[in-house]
């Protein structure tokens, strides 16, 4: 299993960004995906799933603004990420759910495979 982000990048608050995360090895579209974050010194935070069906759930800070979705026949995930704050700041990282965890719960108790992560940056 290899989950490989991109796309972060330093931007303006108001700004958008769009993360790709490149899944290989397994059945891409059997698995809900999630995004987490982790900001400078604080925990990390699930922010966005999508559901091996579709069904999404965000976070309530992101709520509006992010987007998450896939594309089964590329095997890659999403992150549409609009009006960025500064709160935004952190390394964002893509994540299988095993099936174990809740994955619409935002947790990661079920993760099973780990991106290296992509940094954003949010310059107010």
């Amino acid at each position: 299993v290899q989950l490989v982000e991109s796309g972060g990048d330093l931007v303006q608050a108001g700004g958008t960004l769009r993360l790709s995360c490149a899944a290989s090895g397994y059945t891409f579209s059997i698995y809900c995906m999630m995004w987490f974050r982790q900001a400078p010194g604080k925990e990390r935070e699930g922010v966005a799933a999508i559901d091996s069906d579709g069904t999404t759930r965000y976070a309530d800070s992101v709520k509006g603004r992010f987007t998450i979705s896939k594309d089964n026949a590329k095997n890659t995930l999403y992150l549409q990420m609009n009006n960025l704050q500064p709160e935004d700041t952190g390394m964002y990282y893509c994540a299988r759910e095993s099936g174990l965890g809740d994955c619409l719960r935002l947790g990661d108790y079920g993760v099973d495979a780990w991106g290296e992560g992509t940094l954003v940056t949010i310059s107010s």
